[in-house]
Formats: C-alpha cells, sequence, structure tokens
C-alpha cells in the first residue's frame, strides 16, 4: 500500500506569503509497515524546506489522522529553521500511520 503523506505546518514568520513555500521529503529511512493498529514510533524522515517565508524562525511538524483527528501522533517540537532548510532523518519522533481496519486519510 502507497504511503502518501501531507505535511501540516505551523510556522511562526514575520510575513504572510506562503505562496512559494515547498516540502520535499528527502530520506524516508526504513519506516516499518504497520497494519496492527498499534503504531510504531518512529523517526521523522529527511526533508528540505524551501521558500520559507522571510523572517520564519521556526517550524513544526504534526501528523493528523483525518478519520481520528483527537488521536496525538505527536511530531516536532518547534524546530528552528536553518539556513539550508534541512531536517535531517530522525530529528524527532511520531507515531506513524497505523490504522486498526481499512485505511485513514493523514495529513
Amino acid at each position: 500500500m502507497p504511503r502518501v503523506f501531507t505535511a501540516v505546518i505551523d510556522l511562526t514568520f514575520a510575513t504572510p506569503a506562503l505562496a512559494e513555500f515547498r516540502v520535499s521529503f528527502d530520506d524516508w529511512g526504513n519506516i516499518p509497515l504497520c497494519t496492527t493498529g498499534n503504531p510504531n514510533t518512529v523517526g521523522n524522515p529527511g526533508f528540505t524546506l524551501r521558500g520559507v517565508p522571510e523572517g520564519t524562525t521556526t517550524i513544526q511538524f504534526k501528523l493528523k489522522d483525518l478519520d481520528v483527528p483527537n488521536y496525538n501522533h505527536g511530531g516536532s517540537k518547534k524546530l528552528k529553521i536553518t539556513k539550508d532548510g534541512k531536517v535531517k532523518s530522525g530529528t524527532f519522533k511520531y507515531k506513524s500511520p497505523c490504522p486498526p481496519s481499512g485505511s485513514h486519510t493523514y495529513q
């Protein structure tokens, strides 16, 4: 089953323009497939941020299950933005997608 993720991003920034902001995932690592309903705690994939609005100081990533929105998958604490926009694989941990039955939509 293909894994499709959309990053939910909480930015702290001085300017409101997000038109050019992009996230590209570089290294998914070895995230184990989970079909038991008991998520694995895994490290984040490596990714690069581009077009970060000028003045942005921190960013936060969280995984949200749109079918069970109150389930806390965890995610990053606020991370400081680096000049190159790279966030290394394993910088923070979260609970991987793992619906108890059928499929769920994640954001």
